[in-house]
């Protein structure tokens, strides 16, 4: 199936990652994994610093938000600097074990990739079709945008490093969830506005069915991702589905 961009009066295109841009293997397997197990010296490095105050100020609110609702967080203290290190390392081993989208979660994973970008030992990792479907959009005068729960540094160091070449010319803006839940179609109001886009003229793709029922409520287009390794959902009959880029003319 093909669907066509000007047919429809699409005049930019919202990515998510995970699912769509990337395999989730990559996720799952590498960034995740990787975070986990850099966590702890990459606290031991920042300890002190304004990005580990950051950090610590986030998740502290984080953290009493689910005390509030009686979620069996680990404890949090922090009067002194190593308290709030061993704070940092539990809560945020936590989080991850629940893979919750905590903003100040995702902050940190991406401090903690930016160092493993620039160390050379991760590379991003995108499908082979992306590449060509950004530069043929690009080339067509379609704006493209990126909107996933991992924080804007995170998203660019991945499109920087990909087998392909640096990505990142070809992607206008890039959104994380400092706009908004990606669940919440308030989220992407707030997008189409920042893209100065009328919501019908903006086709969001994404390999979850809420993260579409959310755009959709704002009156985005949408289109459903269905890559190799991505699960079944309940409701996918509701929505166009893809299986490439190639689709997407």
């Amino acid at each position: 199936m093909s669907l066509r961009l000007a047919s429809r009066g699409v005049r930019a295109v919202l990515l998510d990652i995970e699912g769509t841009t990337t395999p989730i293997a990559f996720v799952h397997d590498v960034l995740v994994p990787y975070a986990r197990a850099h966590l702890g010296a990459w606290l031991d490095h920042a300890a002190g610093s304004a990005a580990f105050t950051s950090i610590a100020g986030q998740l502290a609110g984080e953290h009493a938000a689910d005390r509030s609702r009686a979620e069996p967080v680990p404890p949090w203290r922090a009067e002194t600097t190593a308290e709030t290190r061993a704070s940092l390392e539990a809560y945020a081993g936590w989080l991850m074990d629940r893979d919750r989208k905590s903003p100040g979660l995702k902050q940190l994973q991406g401090l903690i990739w930016e160092q493993g970008y620039q160390a050379g030992r991760l590379r991003g990792e995108v499908f082979a079709d992306v590449p060509v479907a950004l530069r043929r959009w690009s080339e067509a005068g379609t704006s493209i945008a990126i909107f996933s729960s991992g924080s804007e540094l995170a998203q660019r160091r991945l499109f920087q490093s990909t087998p392909y070449g640096d990505l990142t010319p070809l992607i206008t803006r890039f959104f994380d969830t400092a706009v908004g839940p990606k669940r919440d179609a308030a989220s992407y109001r707030r997008v189409s506005t920042e893209l100065a886009q009328a919501p019908g003229d903006i086709l969001f793709v994404s390999d979850v069915v809420d993260e579409l029922a959310a755009a959709d409520a704002a009156g985005q287009q949408t289109a459903l991702s269905l890559r190799p390794g991505n699960p079944v959902q309940a409701g996918e009959a509701r929505f166009t589905t893809i299986h490439t880029f190639d689709e997407l003319d």
